[in-house]
Order: C-alpha cells, then sequence, then structure tokens
C-alpha cells in the first residue's frame, strides 16, 4: 500500500546479516561508522562458512580405479595419457543425444525476447561394467526460482514390493523397461538458451542455443518429464493410483477370462509392467510415444540397484526373488579402495552388524574431519539403500548410527567399517516375495464382544476409501510382528520401535526407529510401537484396496508384551497410566472395527527382535534372519 515503516539497523543486523552487509557494500556505505568494522567481519565470517561446507562436500577423483575428469578438456587429457578415446567417445554419444535438445541459432540470429541465458556443463561417470558415460546438464542451482511446484515423484519400495508378490500370487507376468534419454522426449515448460561451448562442436562455439527440451540438472525438468509420461499413461487409459501416484493401473482380463488389473510402476525411466501381456503394454503402447531401449525390455532382471529372479519354492509356488548382493559386494569394494589409502583392511572377523556392547551415544572418541565427516554421511546412505534392497538384518544398526550423521566421531565410522566387514562376508543374501499363506493360528486371534464397550457403536465397521476401484484377483493375509526396546538410548533413554509387516509370507515393509517421547515403563513404551504398527497397516489397508486387491478379514499382530495385549483384546479393559491413553484409545478402536486383531508371540519367536536389539551372534539371531532372508547364513 505504499506504507514505509523505519527497523532499528541492529535488528536487521542480527536477522539478515549477509544481506546487510552485501548491500551496504554495493552502496558504497561500508565505510560509514556502523559499518566500518562489522562488513568485513560479516563478508569474511560468510566466507569460512561457505569454506567449510564446501570442505563436507566429497570430491571424487577415481571410481573404479579410474580416473575421473573434471572437464572436457581434462577428459582429453586423460584419453592422450592412457592412449585410448573412451571419454571423447562417451562426450561425443552425449552430445549426440542431448542434441535434440538444442537449437543452435546461426550467426547474426539473437534469442526472441524473454528467454534467459543459462549456463550447463558435462559431468563424468564410471558405470559398474567400466563403460564411460557423460551427461551434458544444466546449472540449475544458478537459474532463478520458479513460482510453482517442480515435485516429481517415483513409484514407493513397498509398492514394489506388494506389487511382486500380488503378481506371483495371481499367475500374472511382469515385464520391464527403460526409457531412453528419458528427460529429451519432453518438452521444456521454461524459455532459457545457452552459449555452446567446445563439446558443441568448433563451428558452434560461441552462437547461442534454445534449450526446447527438458535437461538433466534443470529445476522443473524431473516434474516437465513426469508430467509428459502421466499424460501419456492417461491417454492409454490407465488412472493413477490415489493411494501412490506413479503406480498406474486399468481394469483387463486374463487369458482364462477372469478379471483382473494391468498395472504400471514407474520410477523416473525405470518402466515396470505387470499382467497378462505386460510386454505388449510396454513395447506396443507406451513404446509407440517413447523411445525404449530394446535390450532393456523383458523379465526384469535388475531393478533399483538389486537384482531379480523368478524362483520355484519347495511348496511348488512361484515367487520373485530379490538379491541386493551385487549392490553390497560394489560397496564394500569402494571402501575397501578408500582404507587402502589408509593403510588399513577391513576386519577378518565380523560375525554381526556392529559390535554387540558397542553404544553409539555414549562415543566420546574425536570428532571427524570435514571431510572424513562427509565420507561418513555418504557410507549411511549407501548403507540405508541397502536397507531399501531387502537388508533386513543391517536395520537396526544402520538406524543407530544414523543418528549421528550433524557430528560424527571416529568410533562411529570405525563401526560402519565394522559393519562393511559384516557386509563383506555375510553378501549373498536374498529377499522372497512368497505368495504362500502364512502358517496362522486363528483362534489365537479370537474376536470379542465390544457392544458394550466405549467402542460398541463402530464394532466391525471398519471405515472404507468411498473411491476405491472394485477388487480383482486373491488377496492378501496381512501379518505384523512388534516389538519395542524399553530406554534403548542411554543419554535420551527413548525407547525404540521395530515391526515387520508381511502379505501373506512376504516380507513388505520393516521399519526401526527411536520414539519422539521418553517413557516411564516398557509398558508404554511397548503401546506406542502397537500404536505405530498399526497406523502403518491402517495406511497399508487403504493402499491395498486403492490398487483393486481385495482386503478381507483383519490383519494379524503378534506381540511380546502381555500387558498390551490385554489392554487391546479385552473389552472391559481399563487402562491405569493415562499417559498413553492416545495409543490406547487408537488401537482398541481398531480391534473393534476388526482391522486388527493382537495376541502374544514368544520373544524368542519374535522376528522384530531384531529391529530393536543388537542381538549378539548366536542361534537366535541366525534363525531370525533365516526367516526373513535367504543364503545368508
Amino acid at each position: 500500500d505504499g506504507s514505509e515503516t523505519w527497523v532499528p539497523l541492529k535488528d536487521l543486523k542480527e536477522s539478515h546479516p549477509v544481506e546487510v552487509a552485501e548491500y551496504a557494500r554495493a552502496r558504497g556505505i561500508d565505510d560509514e561508522p556502523a559499518f566500518a568494522w562489522w562488513v568485513p567481519y560479516t563478508l569474511r565470517k560468510k566466507e569460512i562458512i561457505l569454506s567449510a561446507i564446501k570442505n563436507r562436500i566429497r570430491k571424487t577423483t577415481h571410481k573404479y580405479g579410474i580416473e575421473v575428469p573434471r572437464s572436457t578438456a581434462h577428459a582429453e587429457e586423460i584419453d592422450a595419457k592412457n592412449g585410448n578415446t573412451f571419454w571423447r567417445d562417451a562426450i561425443n554419444k552425449e552430445m549426440t543425444n542431448v542434441g535434440v535438445a538444442f537449437e543452435v541459432l546461426e550467426d547474426g540470429r539473437h534469442p526472441p525476447p524473454g528467454w534467459a541465458l543459462v549456463t550447463g556443463h558435462l559431468v563424468f561417470d564410471v558405470k559398474m561394467d567400466f563403460t564411460r558415460k557423460a551427461r551434458w546438464v544444466l546449472d540449475g542451482h544458478k537459474t532463478d526460482d520458479v513460482s510453482y511446484s517442480t515435485y516429481a515423484g517415483v513409484v514407493s519400495r513397498e509398492s514394489v514390493r506388494i506389487m511382486f508378490t500380488y503378481a506371483a500370487l495371481n499367475g500374472l507376468d511382469v515385464c520391464a523397461a527403460d526409457i531412453r534419454n528419458a528427460y529429451l522426449q519432453a518438452p521444456s515448460s521454461q524459455k532459457h538458451y545457452v552459449i555452446c561451448g567446445a563439446e558443441f562442436g568448433l563451428e558452434n562455439v560461441g552462437k547461442p542455443a534454445l534449450i526446447h527440451r527438458a535437461l538433466y540438472g534443470g529445476k522443473t525438468a524431473g516434474r516437465d518429464f513426469r508430467n509428459h509420461l502421466r499424460a501419456c499413461m492417461r491417454h492409454l487409459g490407465f488412472e493413477s493410483c490415489p493411494a501412490d501416484p506413479d503406480v498406474w493401473m486399468r481394469p483387463a482380463k486374463k487369458d482364462d477370462g477372469s478379471e483382473c488389473y494391468e498395472y504400471v510402476l514407474l520410477y523416473t525411466d525405470d518402466a515396470l509392467a505387470i499382467g497378462s501381456r505386460p510386454e505388449k503394454i510396454l513395447r506396443d503402447e507406451i513404446g509407440r510415444f517413447f523411445e525404449l531401449k530394446q535390450e532393456s525390455i523383458g523379465p526384469p532382471e535388475i531393478y533399483l540397484g538389486g537384482r531379480l529372479r523368478e524362483v520355484i519354492l519347495d511348496n511348488g509356488a512361484r515367487a520373485w526373488a530379490y538379491s541386493s548382493s551385487q549392490y553390497v559386494q560394489a560397496a564394500v569394494k569402494n571402501v575397501e579402495s578408500y582404507l587402502t589409502t589408509k593403510g588399513i583392511k577391513l576386519a577378518a572377523r565380523a560375525e554381526t552388524p556392529i559390535r554387540t556392547t558397542y553404544r553409539p551415544e555414549i562415543d566420546v572418541s574425536e570428532e571427524l574431519n570435514a571431510a572424513e565427516a562427509s565420507y561418513y554421511q555418504s557410507l549411511i546412505g549407501i548403507l540405508r539403500w541397502m536397507v531399501e534392497l531387502g537388508r533386513i538384518d543391517i536395520c537396526l544398526e544402520v538406524s543407530m548410527m544414523s543418528s549421528h550423521l550433524a557430528l560424527p566421531r571416529r568410533g562411529h565410522l570405525d563401526q560402519l567399517f565394522h559393519m562393511f566387514a559384516y557386509l563383506k562376508k555375510h553378501h549373498n543374501s536374498e529377499i522372497v516375495f512368497d505368495p504362500s499363506e502364512p502358517v496362522l493360528d486363528e483362534s489365537q486371534f479370537e474376536a470379542k464382544d465390544w457392544t458394550t464397550s466405549e467402542f460398541g457403536h463402530v464394532q466391525g465397521k471398519e471405515e472404507l476409501p468411498p473411491n476405491a476401484p472394485p477388487p480383482r484377483g486373491f488377496g492378501f493375509t496381512i501379518t505384523a510382528k512388534v516389538d519395542a526396546d524399553h530406554a534403548a538410548d542411554t543419554v535420551t533413554r527413548r525407547s525404540r520401535t521395530g515391526f515387520l509387516v508381511f502379505l501373506n509370507s512376504a516380507p513388505v515393509h520393516w521399519m526401526s526407529k527411536k520414539q519422539t517421547s521418553v517413557e516411564s515403563s516398557s509398558f508404554g513404551s511397548e503401546f506406542i510401537a502397537m500404536k505405530q504398527c498399526c497406523e502403518y497397516l491402517r495406511g497399508l489397508r487403504y493402499k491395498l484396496r486403492m490398487l483393486g486387491i481385495p482386503v478381507e478379514g483383519p490383519a494379524y499382530i503378534h506381540g511380546d508384551n502381555q500387558s498390551v495385549l490385554a489392554n487391546t483384546t479385552v473389552p472391559e479393559s481399563t487402562l491405569k497410566k493415562k499417559s498413553q491413553s492416545i495409543a490406547y484409545h487408537f488401537v482398541r478402536e481398531g480391534v473393534a472395527r476388526d482391522e486388527w486383531r493382537t495376541a502374544y508371540i514368544n520373544t524368542h519367536l519374535n522376528e522384530a527382535d531384531l529391529l530393536t536389539k543388537v542381538l549378539p551372534n548366536g542361534e537366535k539371531r541366525r534363525a531370525f534372519v533365516r526367516n526373513l532372508l535367504h543364503h545368508l547364513f
């Protein structure tokens, strides 16, 4: 409205120090008494902070023992030194592919009004088969922010596990394909141009080039490609699942005439089709609008870093098995290369992920320097992805060590090296999405009469999504195992929750996480763990229904705390500790609605124990791991 307000300078200095200092210098008033000493001090402090951050960024010079160039000129030097043209060939291949994104303006032509000048550069990498890879990327971090969301999602790993299990249960085929030069097939929503460098060819150096396609590195590139692909899926008659927008489905029929759904799971440029004729969906439908890598079309062999194969179980059932062994071995090899430069080797004997007596929260060893802290963070990222790929046996330990990303110490890094020594010895694991019905004693999960309780008015009335598609095919029996470790953190005394969820006999979700509150008793921590498990199960039941998968009957939850089970299964039970009232009423309401039922399991048979306590090497731990993963012990 044109009004002005005077703000004390000291307040501006405190709230926006860098902006005020840069403004004073730009206006030439930095020699005034109010700024004379403060401006140089503030700007110097800014440079110190930026320098410290840059030191935390891990700089890679070699990968798999091969030197990685930093620029086009450096790539030429490496080729000349090695007497080959590997990097030059990679650059030529990339510039040929990316050329469709640019319109080079001939001499004398200028970009149209409204087009902004941007910059870009080549990045280099080495693939696992030692192929050299070059990628021209836009310097998106230097471009102005857009006023709209640039979010571009991918299918969740949980949905992938569900669909592999569902495919095996219902006799559906699975086919995978990669979209070639994915982003380049989508139009760009922004108006940018670049000045051509040497990588564009000597004849184009210095010329402006308009960018018409989405490019890697652009702030809106992921969104542009995703929206372009989504429009194609709608055109083909698929609908996005509300529970996971990157799962697309449409009604279909199998060869025997029975009704089913066809699914397409999208993870950026990786497409996974599930149905009676999934290859036809990829080749003849999606392949009409997007160029697919022909060699990638077929039953999936490698997906999201893990190796897939179809297996026949002892009971004759077909199932999909997923192995992270190749990814784990490559990660171990990289760690060993790093340690070689330090004159260190991985431990020869490592039977557990970390030492059973180790507590990271009370480690007082020296703090890591900036470079080592960055390396620690990168290792945690690698280990977290291993957990996503199915390494349930290290889920707890990775969660514990992830709590110290902000201030890692020497002892923390040593334990990560111990974990990689364990992985080196036990890399050959495989998780099987077994569609077989679980062995379940339903007499333990007796349905009670809740009509006289506070939840009598909702007995047996589970709230169903009104927009769920009609269910087709066979559904699952949902089971879960839950546990808690009271006051596990010896400093904050926060407890830890751990639970496993199965569809039939296939593990589809696992979690180990510190609770957000401190509980005064094991009863409290176990009840919080039960509540967190039930919250997840409610979301899972919703997702299954929105995927068109039948959900009949409750989920069956096993716990090992008798007091919690009594409070959740006995309608007449009364809560003595009011601090647990929210968890108490949430779980009981779900039992009354018959969303889930709870029953006791001996702690020595509860695999969730693996997610809450650092178990020593022995038959108990090995039995738990064998029940979840194949080939490990």
